[in-house]
């Protein structure tokens, strides 16, 4: 996983950041473990995953107003670029050990998705089509008037 363009912290209201989630590793291979609440910070209470995405695939485009979620690549790899209306940042997620946090009030943009990738998605809420921005412009002048 390869953060770039800023070390600031994108996320005006909870900044996005990397989680290692708890790994146990023996002869037979490796598991991963994400628990409500510990490990995310919020209840989780949707999981959907993304899957036979094809090369040039985008994803995203859109921000919640109160949404939280994980972004983990449980297989393969891509990338979650996040833009919170004054910083951008983009993560390269690949491998299963590592999830993106990433909270309210930021928008997102997931590209570049290996041929293999599946992009699991653990949300705070049920799915809520208010809760969402799907116009930039409309997501930018909402968040720039917030102090």
């Amino acid at each position: 996983m390869v953060a770039r363009t800023t070390d600031t912290p994108v996320g005006r209201v909870k900044p996005c950041r990397l989680i290692g989630l708890e790994q146990h590793h023996d002869e037979r291979g490796s598991l991963s473990i994400v628990e409500s609440e510990w490990t995310t910070g919020f209840p989780i209470r949707r999981i959907y995953y993304l899957h036979n995405t094809r090369t040039g695939t985008a994803r995203g485009a859109h921000a919640h107003r109160a949404l939280e979620q994980l972004f983990v690549a449980a297989h393969g790899s891509f990338t979650v670029k996040v833009d919170d209306g004054h910083r951008q940042r983009a993560y390269r997620l690949d491998d299963p050990g590592t999830g993106l946090y990433v909270g309210p009030m930021v928008w997102r943009d997931i590209t570049d998705f290996s041929d293999d990738s599946v992009c699991l998605v653990l949300a705070s809420e049920h799915y809520d089509e208010t809760d969402y921005y799907r116009d930039y412009a409309a997501f930018l002048e909402d968040v720039r008037r917030q102090p």
